[in-house]
């Protein structure tokens, strides 16, 4: 594998001119001519709702091509196998119902996980131990322990990760965190966080037929064993129940956390020394931390707020305010936007394929670069949703080791840290 990749490093500019001409000839013609030395194969695990649009954006660039597909339900894993199998003009695409006869596949270079959140640490695993590189959704796992564990990892298998926080692909977001980088805001007192909260209760609990074509055990995987509902394999079920996930406090709150990280350097001490906070827990199925009130401190002494609102994140300072969303960029005073970036400071990096985020991973994958969200970044910014749940789930002030990446001097805050659930045989 790793041969494989290194022979694809001086097809770096033949790539990029096969990447710019879409908007010059058809599709068909230029797939056919990128030669396979210079083409990245993909599996997409996991097609439905977010998956899905994953997909869509891994058929756009012509030097990418899909061919696998894992999925639990059978329609959804043949009608995306179809629909590539039509764009490539052949049968290159193959369905499956299990991932590891896909992770098998010498010739499968990355995989992009978008299941459930409880299935992210196991496959993301899986697949980097198959010395597949890896793109995975937000959040990053379902607990501290097991974050840890992706990023050792990635480190001792030698894997690319890209995390899906594709904000970071976007210019105004970029530019949004090099000005506070650069300190145009002169020193910052203050950060807020807002992310849209989750569903307040909900979702049927009394047991159902598990119906046709569904492998009903392979989507609960490594998860607590639980009966099918009408609702546990939606998208709600997936994105509100505990047993699946921790609710909107990282499933959406990893966007603009992860903002947050980017503009203060990605490092350890862009995550908060101290949190405390309360919040709602639905009932019914849908059980994750619905709404949340959470405040802390840097190392620094800077404020850390962080609540349910739109999706935003707003770096207070001395000399005014930057306010950085999905929809734009925004400053008081307005002046603040035409600040000069010293040439000291080093550009982010950008997004420079032409495509969506995944087509950065796959970029990656070809030149053994860091991606515009690696795996570092993903550990640090998912962190502090963990850490803010922990705060509100014990009620009390919870103190993080930026040295130790531990949870200080509360035993019992500290094992929640991990998440003691892999049932056999969904064991990495």
């Amino acid at each position: 594998m790793k041969k494989l990749n290194q022979s694809r490093r001086g097809f770096l500019k033949a790539a990029v001119a096969a990447g710019l001409a879409p908007q010059v000839v058809p599709y068909a013609n230029l797939f056919g001519a990128t030669a396979p030395s210079n083409r990245v194969n993909l599996a997409s695990f996991g097609v439905g709702s977010q998956g899905s649009g994953l997909f869509r954006t891994l058929l756009q660039p012509p030097w990418v091509r899909v061919v696998a597909i894992a999925d639990c339900f059978k329609d959804r894993r043949e009608n995306r196998a179809e629909q590539a199998c039509k764009q490539y003009g052949g049968n290159y695409c193959t369905p499956y119902r299990d991932y590891r006869e896909v992770l098998a596949r010498p010739d499968v270079d990355g995989v992009v996980v978008a299941t459930p959140d409880h299935w992210h640490h196991n496959l993301t695993a899986a697949a980097m131990q198959a010395g597949k590189d890896v793109y995975c959704e937000k959040p990053l796992t379902l607990s501290i322990d097991d974050n840890r564990d992706l990023l050792e990892t990635a480190r001792r298998y030698g894997r690319i990760f890209q995390y899906g926080t594709q904000q970071r692909s976007a210019t105004h977001v970029r530019t949004g965190c090099e000005l506070v980088r650069a300190g145009v805001l002169g020193k910052i007192h203050r950060i807020e966080v807002d992310a849209p909260s989750g569903k307040l209760g909900g979702g049927s609990l009394e047991p159902t037929p598990v119906p046709d074509g569904l492998d009903y055990d392979m989507w609960i995987g490594p998860s607590r064993e639980r009966p099918y509902t009408k609702d546990r394999c939606t998208n709600s079920g997936s994105y509100f129940s505990s047993d699946c996930s921790i609710g909107f406090i990282a499933g959406w709150g990893a966007h603009p956390l992860d903002v947050m990280t980017w503009a203060l350097g990605d490092g350890p001490d862009s995550v908060p020394i101290e949190f405390e906070g309360s919040g709602k827990f639905g009932e019914g199925l849908f059980d994750t931390c619905a709404a949340w009130d959470v405040k802390g401190r840097f190392a620094n002494g800077v404020e850390f707020v962080f609540k349910p609102g739109g999706d935003s994140t707003r770096f207070y300072g001395e000399n005014g305010v930057i306010n950085i969303r999905r929809g734009g960029l925004s400053a008081e005073p307005a002046g603040l936007l035409r600040e000069v970036i010293p040439q000291c400071k080093k550009p982010l990096r950008a997004n420079t394929t032409g495509f969506h985020h995944t087509a950065d991973f796959a970029e990656c994958i070809k030149t053994r670069e860091q991606p515009c969200s690696p795996i570092e970044a993903a550990y640090h910014s998912d962190n502090i949703s963990h850490l803010s749940l922990i705060a509100i789930k014990t009620g009390r002030k919870i103190k993080w080791d930026l040295k130790q990446q531990s949870i200080m001097g509360d035993d019992e805050a500290k094992k929640l840290m991990g998440r003691k659930v892999s049932r056999y045989p969904y064991v990495v």
